[in-house]
């Protein structure tokens, strides 16, 4: 597959599970940025509340309350690009305007690195 480009009017499909949950229709992108229009589906309403939190958390820059919203959408949603392959990283916000903004990448990311413990950060110091 070659990685598409986010195309106005091209449609993305976010999924719980197998399920189709909401289109994303593309409006426009300013990259790494794609923006659109949400049609929000059967079994939408079950992320409704965390895509609000993330929403409320982003504006108040709580950064680790925004980091576990994404956790949580992460580990229940998959997001597919218009020719239905999957979307490997994606970071999406959902407004409450029925506007979203989404980061994507077509290559996993890796692991994020962990913070050394006490007992490495001495081995590094020279203790």
């Amino acid at each position: 597959m070659t990685t598409p480009k986010p195309t106005p009017g091209s449609v993305w499909l976010l999924r719980h599970g197998d399920r189709e949950i909401a289109r994303l229709t593309v409006t426009g992108a300013d990259m790494p940025w794609t923006y659109g229009t949400v049609e929000e589906l059967p079994g939408f309403d079950a992320f409704r509340a965390v895509f609000a939190e993330q929403e409320r958390a982003v504006e108040r820059e709580d950064w680790d309350r925004a980091d576990a919203c994404y956790d949580r959408l992460r580990a229940g949603l998959t997001m597919a690009f218009p020719d239905g392959s999957p979307v490997a990283e994606f970071l999406l916000h959902v407004h409450a305007d029925g506007t979203a903004g989404w980061r994507w990448h077509d290559e996993p990311f890796d692991e994020p690195f962990a913070e050394p413990d006490d007992e490495q950060d001495d081995e590094q110091d020279g203790e």
